[in-house]
């Protein structure tokens, strides 16, 4: 592991992470939001001289620029191969700053065509022990026009003037829409916000829409799909799948990719499955983590989700693929692109180790480079080579 220290460290690790270390407390849905109330403000004030003065020092403590971190994916340019998750910035109120804790990009939203606010609170987790968390929160979200809002309101210019600013932004089913018309709810949502992401992440896995996995079929799959292609622009699309779908499964969904010539997945979303956790009591519920819906992510979720990386990988090894699912330290990070992840995800990981995890991972990738005499993090992906001491 490499340590890194810093004014912003310091304060997380005396703050935050105390509460981070035991499942009661502040609630954990409460404490995101009012760090998302900061965040926001700084996102949209950047340019006020004393908070210009914070993000240059946010950007001097976690910022790690090396020509090696970067690449070209599907004409997109990254400047290194970490991103935040969808999930933490739902409505894109701090779109602008991510950049400035080091991600390579991030992934906003779900966002739905409709503005809703989600399942009944209680609906979000802390697992400390585990360094997990789980979740129902339902898609809650502004909606597609209100993230437009946000994203002028920040001064994110589209996408064809935007620089080192890669957003993607991942799009979801009203809770109010058929099945049958999930299809027209996708496009609504597209259309809208096609002019400012990179990439659109198609989330038809998230366990906590009643039956939006159904979408996971090949027939339904393959209906959306297609007419999300046919848009005008359309950037480069990602399918977001399932950690409980299985082999089989999961080689449908790899084989329609390949003959719609979709660009990627994303492996994997929560998961349904409690990995052993079925016996662990929720405090805030006295529930049994077995008796409880919602999706588990975090630590459990690792080697479950770099298998399938790697299935996915041995499947055609021209997918791309973006590894998200249990990542919390430069080792997981390293172990899920050398499994065939052009690029990762971090959340619940993030939250746990703190900001510094990632220039934490990216200061790893660097010396994993070094050792293995590789010229580019390219060269690394679905290698199978280990991490090195």
């Amino acid at each position: 592991m490499i340590y890194q220290s810093g004014i912003f460290n310091t304060i997380y690790k005396n703050l935050i992470t105390p509460v981070l270390k035991k499942d009661s407390g502040i609630d954990a849905e409460y404490l995101t939001n009012l760090s998302l109330s900061l965040l926001t403000f700084t996102s949209n004030n950047r340019n006020w001289p004393l908070i210009s003065t914070i993000i240059k020092s946010l950007k001097a403590e976690f910022c790690v620029v090396d020509q090696r971190l970067n690449q070209t994916i599907c004409g997109i340019d990254f400047c290194n191969p970490i991103g935040l998750a969808a999930g933490f910035d739902k409505n894109g109120n701090a779109a602008n700053i991510w950049r400035d804790f080091g991600f390579g990009f991030s992934e906003i939203g779900t966002v739905t065509k409709c503005a809703q606010p989600g399942n009944p609170k209680p609906r979000l987790f802390r697992l400390a022990e585990e360094e997990a968390a789980l979740n129902r929160m339902g898609f809650n979200n502004n909606g597609a026009e209100n993230l437009v809002a946000n994203f002028l309101n920040q001064g994110i210019d589209l996408k064809k003037y935007r620089k080192n600013n890669c957003l993607g932004v991942n799009f979801g089913k009203s809770k109010i829409t058929s099945l049958s018309k999930a299809t027209e709810d996708y496009l609504t949502s597209l259309k809208l916000l096609i002019p400012y992401c990179d990439y659109a992440a198609i989330n038809v896995s998230s366990p906590n829409t009643e039956g939006l996995r159904k979408l996971q079929d090949p027939i339904l799959l393959k209906e959306l799909l297609r007419e999300v292609k046919n848009l005008h622009n359309c950037p480069p699309l990602f399918v977001k799948i399932a950690p409980d779908l299985s082999y089989k499964d999961i080689e449908d969904i790899c084989q329609l990719i390949i003959d719609e010539n979709i660009d990627g997945i994303i492996a994997t979303n929560t998961s349904l499955d409690r990995l052993g956790l079925e016996k662990r009591k929720i405090k805030q519920t006295g529930l049994l983590l077995g008796e409880e819906n919602g999706g588990l992510s975090g630590k459990p979720l690792q080697q479950k989700a770099n298998q399938i990386i790697k299935h996915i990988h041995n499947i055609d090894n021209n997918i791309c693929l973006i590894g998200v699912g249990g990542i919390d330290s430069p080792e997981s990070a390293w172990e899920r692109i050398c499994s065939g992840a052009s690029l990762v995800q971090i959340y619940t990981g993030w939250i746990y180790k703190g900001p510094i995890l990632v220039p934490n991972i990216l200061n790893g990738i660097i010396k994993q480079l070094n050792t293995h005499k590789l010229s580019n993090v390219k060269e690394a992906i679905g290698s199978n080579l280990k991490w090195v001491d």
